[in-house]
């Protein structure tokens, strides 16, 4: 849909949002009309080299060839039903993610933050069903980020930031931890706790990347206490650290994990995988969703995982990824460079992250800024080393004119 042939302009459509949508957004001054592999393009044809990626959504490029067929060859045949019928995307996609990561069962969700939901529900409910009522309390890392609703949001570990401020009380049953700190974990586990729950990095935390021997630890401690180890994925999942999951880096598997952005190609789509005996705890009518598992948006993620696998673009992420960050630490003002693959964050030693932000999308890249000093960056794993310089030289020039 383009502007010109709705006989719009840009100056429409930011009054219509104004006047008409509740904002939450820093809104960018351009409408993104389309967008394909590694660029988003404006109303006026410029393009921008999206090195954020939808939010790491876009994993196989925007508008990826075959997820696009997959969509409309699914809207051919049925766009929606509820989940009591067997469909036929679901259960190839419930193959194919169970088969890839070694997990036992897979729930179907809409969004990240739902998926979350899920997963500490079905530790509550697993910790309920085998040691009574009082096994409900969760264990997460400080400066987390598991979404905005109640439970996930109950569940971030940063009481200070907007997304809790405002909101409470919050969700009872969750205590936080000094993340990558095993003492502290330990400490906060209680005779109550059920689970602790984990990002593998810490996306909006700043990319705080996990140690191995952390999460070693952590693994150990679940299983010495009957407690169940639940890994959040949904920024990190499916090849974008180079592996299908950024916890298969550090030798462990969780009991239950949960994913989404990357998992739809752009669609809306969450899930989470658990072993056998916890994804029991879900016993018929305890869980339920009307959207999740849509016929569309699976036959979008069977397709954006099958193209993931078979171009070997989680390989391509590690590779480019490692180029990329190494290239970085040369850029002025750099405090530390810190990721895996294609999620990374440069610390600036200035607190000018959202100006530097704001100079790449002036210069036509898409980058965003995780508080004052870090710069965070996750884009399509068909990200070439091409495409990073081009970036790298636009930061350059960006901290130059602001310095």
């Amino acid at each position: 849909m383009l502007l010109k042939n709705l006989g719009l302009t840009f100056e429409d459509i930011k009054a219509y949002t104004e006047k008409y949508m509740i904002e939450t957004y820093e809104r960018f001054p351009f409408v993104a009309e389309r967008a394909k592999g590694m660029y988003l393009y404006d109303e006026k044809g410029n393009g921008y080299l999206d090195f954020y990626g939808g939010i790491a959504v876009n994993s196989a490029g925007s508008c990826n060839d075959k997820v696009q067929q997959a969509i409309i060859d699914q809207t051919g045949d049925i766009i929606h039903t509820f989940n009591y019928p067997y469909t036929i995307p679901q259960a190839l996609l419930a193959k194919l993610v169970c088969e890839t990561i070694g997990m036992d069962k897979i729930f179907f969700q809409s969004t990240g933050t739902e998926a979350n939901e899920a997963m500490i529900k079905l530790a509550r409910k697993y910790g309920t069903e085998k040691y009574g009522d009082n096994r409900y309390h969760i264990v997460t890392a400080k400066n987390s980020f598991h979404g905005r609703t109640y439970g996930a949001m109950s569940a971030t570990g940063q009481p200070d930031n907007a997304c809790q401020v405002g909101f409470k009380p919050m969700v009872p049953g969750f205590t936080y931890a000094d993340f990558n700190d095993l003492d502290a974990f330990k400490a906060a586990v209680t005779e109550d706790t059920i689970a602790i729950m984990l990002e593998p990095i810490q996306g909006e935390g700043g990319v705080n990347v996990g140690t191995e021997a952390f999460f070693k630890g952590i693994r150990k401690l679940c299983d010495d206490n009957g407690l169940l180890l639940l890994i959040d994925e949904i920024q990190t999942g499916w090849y974008r650290t180079g592996k299908a999951m950024a916890y298969m880096h550090f030798g462990i598997e969780p009991d239950v994990v949960s994913m989404a952005k990357a998992l739809g190609g752009g669609m809306p789509i969450g899930a989470i995988c658990a072993k056998a005996e916890v994804a029991q705890a879900f016993s018929m009518g305890s869980h339920g969703t009307t959207y999740g598992g849509n016929p569309v948006c699976c036959a979008a993620a069977y397709a954006e995982i099958g193209e993931l696998i078979d171009r070997g673009l989680g390989d391509n992420a590690a590779e480019v990824g490692a180029y990329f960050m190494e290239k970085l630490r040369g850029l002025p003002h750099v405090k530390e460079v810190r990721g895996v693959g294609l999620i990374i964050g440069v610390e600036l030693d200035i607190p000018r992250a959202v100006d530097v932000k704001h100079g790449a999308l002036d210069r036509f890249l898409l980058t965003t800024a995780i508080g004052a000093n870090v710069v965070r960056m996750v884009p399509p794993l068909i990200a070439t080393k091409e495409d990073c310089d081009k970036a790298y030289d636009i930061l350059e020039e960006t901290i130059g004119a602001l310095l």
